[in-house]
């Protein structure tokens, strides 16, 4: 080794290989580029390990790297194989460095097709970004942890547990996810049975929590009394939720071409139902004359438009009127409640009939199974009362 000086090197130009000695070559490029290879044998067969160019490498330092190319070939280590494995170790570790948030987003994009509705994706997405990414969705998903799974979903564990139980399961996917990629190893730290099992309390311990105030039904009349004299949309809409018994995000994402008015039916997409099943509300006089009185207002398809006549209100705006009327321990939700207790203290409905007007699904699969109707006649009755009582 040696046998090259500087200037020799800044000299050449004709195309062909300078030899330093012991394996080190300058190679001069038709066009004159200049850049050194690490010439050896292995097995017989003639190899070039490219070290890179001149103007990246001077020559004390290519000599360094033929250097730790012999040291390798001492150890009967192959250079070219070894910086393959080199930077195949590196992707894998940057592949690693993957974010959990990256690797949910992949994977919600991934299961899109195969989920019922739109819907779905959205809850997943609107989930995760409340109550976990904030926690660790910008750390890589190979270092999430129990302690890291635990401080998201703990502190909503007692007050939220179906919340909090969906957003589990959602963590879990997203990790089992990253392991079959090869993002993580090791065990699931949101795995329930035999982990989180043992520093939670189970999920039906804690289910009974009223997760949503409901205001009793006796004060429905001085509340309704007091909510007529809210004005604005978010007002309409609350009133319209409580007279229906409908879901907030069913009340708020409701569009015109749902609604019948002459016959007064209001019949819900199956996309848009948490049951994946079409429901048909019976629309009382109160709520049809809600709805006429947005006929003047809405210029959208939404019947109860946001800020944006393209967007519908959001559920921030129903809050916010609750919040006026200095009762910020309800929420809309709550209302399903109040009309629940009603109908069973109050009325002779059958359960049934209740349960339909609030579309949930029977636990009892051998019901569930002979019930053909949606039990529309009863239910329209029902709601006419529930109108008559509210005020």
């Amino acid at each position: 080794m040696g046998k090259l000086t500087v200037l020799q090197i800044s000299r050449a130009k004709k195309r062909g290989l300078l030899n330093d000695g012991d394996g080190l070559y300058l190679r001069v490029s038709a066009t004159g580029t200049k850049s050194w290879i690490f010439r050896y044998r292995d097995h017989g067969r003639l190899r070039d390990h490219g070290l890179g160019t001149l103007s990246t490498i001077n020559l004390a330092e290519a000599r360094e790297v033929a250097r730790q190319c012999r040291k390798l070939r001492l150890q009967g280590l192959d250079p070219i194989e070894e910086k393959k494995r080199r930077l195949t170790a590196a992707k894998i570790e940057a592949a690693k460095a993957i974010s959990f948030a990256e690797c949910a987003a992949s994977y919600i994009e991934t299961h899109r097709t195969g989920w019922k509705n739109a819907k779905h994706a959205k809850q997943w997405g609107s989930t995760l970004s409340t109550y976990v990414y904030p926690v660790f969705g910008d750390l890589p998903v190979a270092e999430i942890n129990v302690g890291l799974v635990m401080r998201a979903i703990e502190p909503i564990w007692t007050t939220k547990p179906e919340t909090a139980s969906r957003v589990r399961g959602r963590i879990e996917a997203v990790l089992d996810w990253a392991k079959v990629r090869g993002y993580r190893t090791g065990e699931n730290p949101a795995l329930w049975k035999g982990n989180l099992s043992h520093l939670l309390p189970a999920r039906g311990k804690v289910s009974r929590v009223n997760h949503h105030a409901a205001l009793p039904h006796t004060e429905m009349a001085a509340f309704w009394s007091a909510l007529s004299k809210q004005a604005g949309i978010a007002a309409q809409a609350l009133r319209f939720a409580i007279l229906t018994a409908t879901r907030t995000s069913e009340t708020l994402e409701a569009v015109w071409e749902e609604v019948d008015m002459e016959t007064g039916v209001w019949t819900i997409p199956a996309e848009r139902m948490k049951g994946d099943k079409e429901h048909r509300v019976p629309l009382s006089q109160p709520a049809l004359a809600i709805l006429k009185e947005m006929e003047t207002q809405s210029t959208g398809k939404y019947i109860f438009p946001g800020m944006k006549s393209d967007r519908p209100l959001s559920n921030m705006s129903l809050l916010a009127v609750l919040k006026r009327m200095k009762r910020p321990d309800l929420t809309t939700h709550g209302f399903r409640s109040t009309f629940r207790d009603w109908a069973a203290e109050c009325t002779d409905a059958p359960r049934e009939v209740a349960e339909a007007v609030l579309a949930h699904a029977l636990s009892n699969k051998v019901e569930a199974a002979y019930r053909r109707s949606d039990l529309f006649e009863k239910r329209q009755g029902l709601m006419v009362e529930w109108a008559g009582y509210c005020g």
